[in-house]
């Protein structure tokens, strides 16, 4: 039947549904480079230089209340909501336009026509899409990380498990991490005073307070579950893609499983001597999954920003985007110390208090207990913060705690330096920075040199021995104590820096993967040989 109207409809609504399909991908794409472009700008304004697996472990876990807080809108209006408000507005445009056209009848101008315009439009959705998707991989690092595949150094090749020969001496500890503690604010030369005057104070060398000259921040590193997972586990934090490919990354995602529950770390050691583990911190416990770290590593107490409302603490307190002020979390501090020691000389079991200090987070943020004395707020805030450590130190020496209880204070990574950072000028070309840090051991532990040097992997070892630990060849992870005068010849610190860097960045699958399985955890961990 040639002249059946149904038979001649079907080339027509093929068309029409080919050219229907046509115009959803193309606004897909479109709606895809946006979201890649808008994100690539976003990590570079807000976090600069990230990784892969940064992304994946950490950005993925940022919330609204005491993780971010309004990042967290910012991020999903600008990449989830912004791109396809703007690509909706494009189509709407595009029709708006062609209806206009067909009314006005001039839709068969030559410099018009359909196949030219799809022509154009087709090469403007796959620019973007091309733009987008080559910003986003510079911006987290994609190359980097697909080059450390193909790397033929390995972790698992370096790393050992902390040995334990002797716990005889085994005392109690007190580890803070100060929040973007860089030594280099110490420079009155480029910032308009000592940050860290407080708290240099109290710690002076005179007093027998130590520090390891020219700490590093590990090359990876710079956020604050890098800075915990290295200084307490001796490893670079990475390895989400093993994770991922093994199911454990969405089981951590539901509570389900360890964090790096292959790896024997500073708490797992600590109390499997009897240590009772305790850490405060201002923000939200689960950001970032820093809860499910500690609590996979022996950590039996972890108080975050609930706690500290369920506690009843002002309002006033708070800073809506992060969580409790340093002045009420040292407070708090003092208060769980004293019930902690008391506990210690009634007992006669030792402890470990960790605390995270949260003021010196960007945004800046000034809390009414801070009298601004500089020009740069930023400034005030960490001299303030120091201040608030610094009378923690001193209600240590009041109470007598420090004759039997070691102190370990550093920075948990360098300070950020990305676009609208406070002190981005003085700090992003600067040659030599390093991450502020006092040690202080009771009983004479002043007497030894620390190597200077050595970056946060080694701080898990040296951690390790500030708790009065024996511990095998200094070693632990794959870094090797600050107190070891000598680095073995077999040890990943012997590398030349090269090779050493190469070996951080490397993507380690095998060792990754068993990293974060629970299954593959070797026995008891630091138990006595």
């Amino acid at each position: 039947m040639p002249n059946d109207p149904a038979r001649a409809r079907i080339p027509h609504v093929a068309r029409r549904s080919g050219a229907i399909l046509g115009r959803i991908t193309l606004f897909l794409l479109v709606w895809i480079g946006l979201a890649l472009l808008i994100a690539a700008a976003m990590i570079r304004l807000l976090w600069g230089e990230i990784t892969v697996g940064q992304v994946l472990l950490n950005l993925v876990s940022v919330e609204t209340d005491g993780g971010g807080g309004a990042l967290v809108w910012v991020g999903v209006l600008g990449i989830g909501v912004l791109p396809l408000v703007i690509t909706a507005g494009i189509a709407l445009s595009v029709r708006f336009r062609r209806r206009i056209r067909r009314l006005r009848g001039d839709h068969d101008r030559a410099w018009r026509s359909p196949w030219l315009m799809r022509a154009v439009a087709s090469a403007a959705a796959a620019s973007t899409v091309v733009l987008g998707t080559a910003s986003f991989a510079t911006a987290v690092g994609l190359a980097d990380h697909i080059n450390a595949g193909n790397s033929e150094y390995d972790l698992s090749d370096h790393y050992l498990q902390p040995r334990i020969t002797g716990d005889e001496q085994k005392r109690n500890v007190v580890l803070i991490y100060l929040e973007a503690g860089e030594a280099t604010l110490e420079d009155e030369a480029l910032f308009e005073k000592d940050a860290f005057a407080p708290l240099k104070d109290v710690t002076a060398a005179d007093a027998g307070w130590q520090s390891v000259e020219d700490l590093r921040q590990y090359e990876g590193g710079g956020w604050t579950m890098s800075g915990l997972t290295s200084t307490q586990c001796g490893i670079p934090l990475a390895g989400a893609t093993s994770a991922a490919s093994s199911g454990a990354l969405g089981e951590l995602r539901e509570g389900d499983e360890a964090y790096l529950g292959g790896t024997t770390c500073l708490g797992d050691v600590l109390d499997d001597h009897g240590y009772t583990n305790v850490f405060l911190g201002g923000a939200s416990s689960s950001f970032a999954e820093k809860d499910n770290f500690l609590a996979s590593h022996g950590y039996t107490q972890i108080k975050g920003l609930a706690d500290w409302r369920a506690a009843g603490e002002s309002a006033s307190s708070f800073r809506s985007d992060w969580g409790l002020s340093d002045q009420r979390l040292m407070a708090r501090a003092k208060d769980e110390l004293d019930e902690l020691h008391a506990d210690s000389v009634r007992t006669g079991a030792p402890f470990n208090l960790s605390v995270l200090t949260l003021d010196t987070h960007e945004p800046v943020h000034v809390f009414d207990y801070c009298d601004v004395d500089t020009q740069d707020q930023a400034t005030s805030v960490f001299s303030c913060s120091m201040a608030q450590v610094a009378g923690f130190v001193e209600h240590m020496e009041e109470q007598g705690y420090l004759e039997d209880t070691a102190v370990v204070i550093m920075g948990d990574h360098l300070k950020p330096v990305n676009t609208g950072d406070a002190f981005q000028e003085q700090l992003e070309d600067h040659p030599d920075r390093s991450i502020f840090n006092r040690i202080w051991i009771p009983g004479g532990g002043a007497d030894a040199t620390l190597r200077k040097g050595v970056d946060q992997l080694s701080m898990y070892p040296t951690l390790l021995e500030v708790a009065g630990l024996t511990l095998s060849d200094g070693q632990a992870g794959v870094g090797v104590s600050a107190f070891s005068s000598q680095v073995p010849e077999d040890s990943a610190q012997s590398l030349s820096p090269a090779v050493y860097s190469e070996l951080l960045r490397s993507r380690s699958s095998e060792f990754y993967s068993e990293a974060w399985d629970d299954a593959a955890t070797p026995g008891s961990p630091g138990t006595l040989d």
